[in-house]
């Protein structure tokens, strides 16, 4: 089992390396910081990296660091015939690196190799990428789609991908256009937990923030808005502060005003994410509002961030590996039977209490 985790870790820092454009010389990441990321002991990582050193894809200086080596930094992504194409939002941090290392797990075991690109969300990036793994003969599709709540333009390249019977699946989202499925936590449930369990803690007034670009801001509104239906309030709209998936980190001080005239009628917020509500939780604090004691905050996702800021989040579970796991075997099984019909997989999300709220 070690072994299997260690060499995970060596291919995913090889994806890691080429996805971000790093180059000779340019500091990679601590130790600390990949046990973070994979969720393991630090005796695995030391072993992933003595291999990566003896590959000349890393090297370490005592006392300075780890540093990307020539080697890696000046090979492609690989692009053999056969390789499975995986298209992700972003790579390097909160939950796209489980889901990106249960993909590679499972597509490893398979004997397929990957070729990872990401898209940083532009859809322009999606464009590109499409074409490239067109071009070098994917095998397979996983994709996370760009602004997913938006006009594509890449249909006519969907529609390519399908007509050459190239199998795809889906992740986190799907544009609501195509047939595609899709395997994602089950957004609309996830929305509702959270806002359900303000309700159960006494809270009525409610207010969200949430993105309008993708398809998960929508459904995780939904599931907010259809709890305040279920809980008699009929004006959850008029609580809800829409933002650009982007300018999230931006938001809390270009439009102050409004989040503090938000936060003045409310004694619960609905974070659409866990960054989001890592965010509000900085903007309480500056602003000298208390959470939980003058206003409760929840995410969703459950990020590794959630378990150790500052006040612990309450949220709700995103199943990370398990998910990344479930979209590689769903690609399997649509490569091996190409006529398979296949329906989307959702998984349940789990409410997580943690200390960012408090009963009214």
């Amino acid at each position: 089992m070690e072994d299997y985790k260690y060499l995970a870790i060596v291919d995913w820092v090889k994806n890691y390396i080429a996805a971000e454009k790093l180059k000779p010389n340019d500091r990679f990441l601590t130790e600390k910081e990949l046990c973070e990321i994979h969720n393991v002991s630090r005796q695995t990582v030391r072993q992933a990296l003595l291999k990566l050193e003896g590959d000349d894809v890393i090297r370490r200086v005592r006392g300075s660091g780890t540093f990307v080596s020539g080697a890696q930094a000046a090979a492609p992504l690989r692009t053999a015939a056969g390789n499975v194409g995986v298209i992700s939002t972003y790579f390097s941090d909160y939950i796209f690196p489980h889901i990106i290392t249960g993909i590679e797990s499972v597509l490893n075991d398979a004997g397929c190799p990957i070729q990872l690109a990401i898209t940083h969300n532009l859809v322009s990036e999606e464009t590109s990428a499409l074409k490239s793994m067109l071009a070098n003969g994917v095998r397979g599709l996983i994709v996370e789609p760009s602004k997913s709540a938006l006009p594509n333009p890449n249909i006519e390249l969907y529609d390519q991908i399908k007509s050459s019977g190239i199998p795809l699946i889906f992740f986190n989202a799907k544009y609501e256009w195509s047939d595609f499925p899709y395997v994602a936590m089950d957004d609309t449930a996830a929305g509702r937990i959270v806002t359900d369990y303000l309700f159960d803690r006494g809270h009525t007034k409610i207010s969200g923030l949430f993105v309008f670009d993708n398809m998960q801001g929508h459904k995780r509104y939904r599931g907010f808005a259809e709890s305040c239906l279920a809980h008699g309030k009929t004006d959850a709209e008029q609580n809800v502060l829409w933002y650009a998936a982007e300018d999230g980190s931006k938001m809390f001080g270009y439009d102050k005003r409004r989040i503090l005239d938000m936060l003045e009628n409310s004694t619960a917020v609905v974070c659409f994410n866990d960054m989001l509500a890592l965010g509000m939780l900085k903007f309480c604090r500056d602003n000298g509002i208390r959470v939980p004691d003058d206003v409760s905050v929840v995410g969703i996702d459950d990020s590794k961030y959630a378990a150790i800021c500052d006040i612990p989040l309450t949220t709700a579970h995103h199943p990370h590996g398990r998910l990344g796991e479930a979209a590689a075997e769903a690609l399997l099984r649509r490569m091996e039977t190409p006529d398979l019909i296949q329906h989307d997989i959702l998984f349940t999300p789990e409410l997580v209490v943690r200390e960012s709220v408090k009963r009214v």
